[in-house]
C-alpha cells in the first residue's frame, strides 16, 4: 500500500459515506411533505413513524462522514468547517430541529403543539438537503479561502477565509443553488418512493405517486443542468510537479480518463430512472422502486465525488489563490494515520451487514394504523 493508494482509498471511502448520507436523506424528503401527504392526524402519525424508524441512520451517517473527513483530510475540515462555518452550523441546526421534533412532538405537556414540531421536520426536510447540495457545489465551483502552511510555524492559523460571509456567499453562485435544489428534489423523490414502499395506506400511496409525477421531472432537469455545467467547465488540475493550473474541460477529461467511474455513473443514473418509472407506472410493485433509486443514488453521488477528487483534481478549489486549492495529496493525514485507519476500516462491511439486518427487521411489512394502535413505542 503506497501513500497515494491510501489517499485515493480514503477519498473513495469518504465519497461513499457522502453518497450514503445523500441516499438516507429520503427521510428529509418524506418529512418535507408530511402535511401534504397526510390529511388526517392518523395519516400524519403513519408518515412520521415510517420515517422515524430511519432518521437516526441519517444523522449517524452525517456524523460519520464528518468524522472520516476530519481524520483523513484534516486540512479541508479545518478550512471549510472553520471558515464556511455558517453553512455547516445551519445544516447541523436543521438536524437538531429534526431530533427535537421526533422526540418531543407527542410528549405529555407539549406546550407548542404537535404541528409546531412537524414544521421543524419540514424545515429540516427542505434546508437539510438544500444546504448539503449547496456546500457540495463548492467542490466544483470553488470557495473563498487561502492557505499558508508557513504560518503554522508562527503560531497562526493555517487557513484564512477571505469573505466576510463565511460560507453564505456560496448561495450567490447559481450553480451551487442548482445542486442544492437538485438534492432537495432527489430527497423528495426518494422519500415518496419510500413512503409508497413502507406505508400501508392506499390514499397516502396515491398522493405519493402524484407527488412523484412532479418531483421526479424537476429533479431530472436540475440534475442534467448541473452535470452539463460541470462537464463543460474548467477545473483545477494538479501537475506532476505539484503546481495547480486551470484546465479546460477538466471534469469531462476525468470521465474519459476514468472509464470505470464513467460507467458506474451511467449505471447509477439509469437505476434512479428505473426506480422512478417503477414508482410511477407499476403501482402493484411499490416496494421495488425505492431500492432501484436508492442504489442508483449511491452510485451516482459516489462517482460525482470521485470526479471531483481523483485523477489529479482539486476537490476544493480556492477562488482567492489558485495555489491554495486543496487536493487529496496536500490536504490528507500522514501515511501512518491513513494506514492505521485502513485496517480499522476493514470492519465496515460487518457494520453495514448489521445495518442491513436491522433495516430488514424493521421493514418486514409496511407500517399500518393497526400496528401503531397496538404499540406505545411510537413518535
Amino acid at each position: 500500500m503506497t501513500y497515494l493508494f491510501l489517499q485515493q482509498y480514503w477519498w473513495l471511502l469518504v465519497s461513499l459515506l457522502g453518497a450514503l448520507f445523500v441516499m438516507l436523506m429520503f427521510v428529509q424528503g418524506a418529512n418535507a411533505l408530511v402535511l401534504c401527504l397526510g390529511k388526517t392526524e392518523d395519516e400524519r402519525m403513519l408518515l412520521v413513524n415510517s420515517t422515524g424508524r430511519k432518521w437516526e441512520l441519517t444523522f449517524t451517517t452525517l456524523v460519520t462522514f464528518g468524522g472520516a473527513f476530519f481524520a483523513s483530510f484534516p486540512l479541508f475540515y479545518s478550512t471549510s468547517f472553520g471558515g464556511a462555518y455558517w453553512v455547516w452550523m445551519l445544516l447541523l441546526f436543521s438536524f437538531v430541529l429534526q431530533a427535537v421534533a421526533y422526540e418531543f412532538q407527542n410528549k405529555p405537556g407539549n406546550l407548542f403543539g404537535t404541528n409546531t414540531y412537524r414544521w421543524f421536520l419540514i424545515i429540516n426536510g427542505i434546508f437539510g438537503p438544500l444546504l448539503t447540495g449547496t456546500a457540495v457545489g463548492t467542490f466544483f465551483t470553488g470557495a473563498n479561502f487561502q492557505i499558508s502552511k508557513d504560518s503554522m510555524l508562527m503560531g497562526n492559523t493555517i487557513s484564512e477565509w477571505t469573505s466576510a460571509w463565511h460560507g453564505l456567499e456560496a448561495v450567490a453562485n447559481p450553480w451551487n443553488v442548482c445542486l442544492g435544489l437538485c438534492v432537495v428534489m432527489l430527497a423528495i423523490t426518494l422519500g415518496l418512493l419510500y413512503i409508497m414502499r413502507n406505508v400501508d395506506s392506499a390514499p397516502i400511496r396515491e398522493r405519493a405517486r402524484k407527488g412523484l409525477m412532479i418531483a421526479a421531472p424537476i429533479f431530472v432537469v436540475l440534475f442534467l443542468l448541473f452535470v452539463g455545467y460541470v462537464l463543460m467547465k474548467s477545473g483545477w488540475a494538479v501537475q506532476e510537479d505539484g503546481n495547480i493550473v486551470i484546465e479546460e474541460y477538466k471534469y469531462l477529461h476525468n470521465f474519459l480518463q476514468m472509464p470505470v467511474v464513467a460507467a458506474l455513473f451511467l449505471v447509477g443514473v439509469i437505476l434512479v430512472l428505473i426506480g422512478v418509472v417503477v414508482g410511477l407506472f407499476m403501482p402493484s410493485k411499490p416496494r421495488n422502486g425505492f431500492w432501484f433509486a436508492a442504489a442508483g443514488t449511491v452510485l451516482t453521488v459516489t462517482t460525482l465525488l470521485l470526479l471531483a477528487g481523483w485523477n489529479g483534481t482539486c476537490y476544493y478549489p480556492s477562488l482567492a489563490d489558485t495555489a491554495s486549492s486543496l487536493h487529496i495529496q496536500n490536504s490528507c493525514s500522514s501515511e501512518f494515520t491513513l494506514r492505521t485507519m485502513f485496517y480499522v476500516s476493514l470492519i465496515i462491511p460487518f457494520v453495514l451487514a448489521y445495518i442491513a439486518w436491522a433495516w430488514r427487521t424493521m421493514d418486514k411489512k409496511p407500517i399500518s394504523s393497526a400496528e401503531l394502535q397496538q404499540t406505545e413505542d411510537k413518535y
